[in-house]
């Protein structure tokens, strides 16, 4: 029989395998069963389920159910693909839309660990495969442990660069709302005049705003440090030995860095994924904030004539293939459309979390892709959108002062001094007339000179003054 490739066998049968292909007969049968997306698990599944292999090898050489020769050629074959771009990228090919529970990948990176190990004869069998995928790669494990937990190691992975990311934002908020903190302007509730606030106070409430979900998304991902690894196919360790668990969660933790530990109940770790649900669903609620504050910015920088335009944007391309000179706020729509896309994944990733059926859950391959694919594009976006928008905004001081100026929501200081009723009145008449609000109290005479002053500083009514009224 002519062939391009080579022949590999299975419990199924022969397979046909691309020449350069370290991968064997199952991973090539999911690629012709799951023509899916194009799409391929995210490299940091593929690097966390390295260092899982690599882990598991030496665990089970420490329990002794595995010779030192293997261990050995099996953890130097997981670290040189650990240090290869090139075949991380080229030798994992399987389709992020896979066989349930991640059979697939799993055994993906069985056959490449073992293919390596053999081929560069470190196993000690020279051309012979003494290395088996199944046998000794995948010692003391299932898919239905491995899985779950090389997705906590990667989702973790990529929280830290997510963590990162959000630290560039805050701090461009931060910087901006102290340069900004002098600029009154008018409030707006309801879309409506309200009593006035200083962009430095809009910028700082951002600012807090994102170390508020930034603690709450490191607070969702504590809770995938509980492994159930060593539970193997249903979290009874069948086929482990007595000390592996205890083992491979050391090792991992050394590998890592991170606090690891083992889940008090291995099978509660496989038939719950609710830490992932927790993630996502700070990842969605991160998105939501985004969102919220992306828009708040286009409407203060809309105009330049039309709209309210308090703020100035940094222009950044051209916004319109037909009118001239027109500049959109581009990065801040494209924030959106990403944080569109977060809040959808979340709900594909809730489907999946309640789709586990007794003691397993097999949907987590949807899951890890949603989740990781969102965290990334939150973490490549977040920081240009700081860099290349936040720090570039300037304020229309004079725009600021004319609408903070001539809000008939100005009227609301003089409720402590004559009532809100005769308040409203002086309101009524400044929305009427286009009057400020200080010299419709002048003309009526309601306060002096001197308490006008005291009553509409700025300092006052943004807040950081002291307040002591009395009735006149």
């Amino acid at each position: 029989m002519r062939t391009r490739g080579r022949v590999e066998r299975d419990t199924m049968g022969v397979v046909e395998v691309p020449a350069g292909a370290l991968w064997g007969a199952q991973t090539e049968r999911a690629r012709e069963n799951f023509p899916v997306s194009g799409l391929r698990a995210h490299p940091a599944l593929i690097r966390a389920y390295l260092l899982l292999k690599r882990a598991a090898a030496t665990a089970n050489r420490r329990q002794g159910a595995l010779d030192a020769r293997r261990a050995s050629a099996i953890v130097a074959a997981c670290d040189e693909l650990l240090g290869d771009a090139a075949a991380m990228r080229d030798q994992f090919p399987v389709d992020a839309f896979q066989a349930g529970a991640g059979t697939s990948l799993n055994m993906n990176c069985n056959e490449v660990i073992a293919t390596l190990a053999n081929r560069s004869g470190r196993s000690g069998g020279g051309s012979r495969r003494t290395i088996h995928p199944n046998d000794h790669v995948n010692m003391s494990q299932s898919t239905n442990d491995t899985f779950p937990t090389a997705m906590r190691l990667a989702i973790l992975a990529e929280l830290d660069r997510l963590d990162g990311s959000l630290g560039v934002l805050d701090d461009a908020f931060s910087l901006k709302a102290v340069e900004l903190a002098d600029v009154i302007k008018a409030g707006r509730t309801h879309l409506q005049d309200a009593v006035p606030v200083t962009l430095g106070q809009e910028l700082a409430a951002w600012s807090a705003t994102i170390t508020r979900v930034r603690k709450l998304v490191r607070g969702a991902g504590n809770e995938l440090l509980d492994l159930g690894i060593g539970g193997t196919a249903t979290g009874t360790g069948l086929n482990a030995p007595r000390g592996y668990a205890v083992e491979i969660v050391k090792e991992l933790r050394r590998l890592t860095g991170y606090p690891l530990r083992r889940n008090r109940d291995p099978r509660e770790g496989m038939q719950s994924q609710a830490p992932i649900a927790a993630v996502s669903a700070s990842l969605r609620n991160l998105a939501l904030e985004l969102i919220r504050i992306a828009n708040d910015l286009r409407l203060l920088a809309s105009g330049p004539r039309a709209g309210l335009g308090e703020l100035r944007l940094p222009p950044v391309q051209p916004g319109s293939s037909i009118m001239p000179g027109k500049v959109n706020p581009s990065l801040l729509e494209c924030l959106n459309q990403v944080c569109f896309h977060v809040v959808g994944a979340d709900a594909a990733v809730a489907l999946a979390v309640q789709a586990g059926q007794l003691e397993l859950n097999v949907m987590m391959p949807l899951m890890a892709w949603e989740v990781l694919f969102s965290i990334d594009i939150l973490a490549n976006f977040v920081p240009v959108v700081a860099e290349r928008c936040v720090r570039g905004i300037e304020a229309d001081r004079e725009r600021c002062i004319a609408y903070h100026a001539v809000s008939p929501a100005l009227a609301t200081v003089l409720n402590p001094y004559i009532g809100y009723e005769a308040a409203a009145a002086v309101a009524k008449e400044s929305a009427m007339s286009g009057a400020p609000v200080p010299d419709i109290v002048r003309k009526r005479g309601i306060l002096t000179e001197a308490r006008i002053a005291a009553v509409f500083a700025p300092s006052k009514l943004t807040g950081a003054g002291k307040r002591s009224p009395r009735r006149r």
